[in-house]
């Protein structure tokens, strides 16, 4: 299975206890493949260090954790049609050419269109949920 994280979730679940981080645990420990883009990466950085305040030293530290269980992807050579943020066009359009069986976010507008193309665009406790079999 493979699953594509967009940044809110990979804020909430490096930076705060919760949710976010059982789920990419459960990921890690299901050896789930977890996707990200460049984009989402750079996105993440950019508001962990800007907004949130993070200190260099922990932001290397998720970087190797990057390193060892997830898989970057390319950013997409074109956005996805019919998205309605840009920049959200082209991280569902690298999800998707990279063939993600699911898009975890907690991003309303996109929770809105799902599915895309056919690939779920799913809330973390919905995929939580699945993931341990609760749903």
């Amino acid at each position: 299975m493979k699953v594509f994280v967009d940044t809110n979730v990979w804020l909430s679940g490096r930076f705060w206890p919760g949710l976010c981080s059982e789920l990419l645990e459960t990921l890690i420990t299901m050896d789930v493949t977890i996707l990200l883009d460049e984009r989402v990466l750079q996105e993440f950085r950019r508001i962990a260090r800007e907004k949130l305040k993070v200190e260099e030293s922990i932001l290397e530290q998720t970087d190797l954790f990057f390193q060892r269980h997830a898989t970057l992807l390319p950013a997409a050579k074109t956005p996805a049609s019919d998205v309605p943020d840009p920049d959200d066009a082209w991280i569902i359009a690298a999800a998707h050419t990279a063939n993600a069986d699911w898009f975890v976010t907690g991003d309303k507008v996109l929770l809105d269109i799902s599915p895309f193309a056919g690939m779920p665009i799913i809330h973390p406790r919905q995929a939580y949920m699945r993931l341990r079999g609760l749903n």
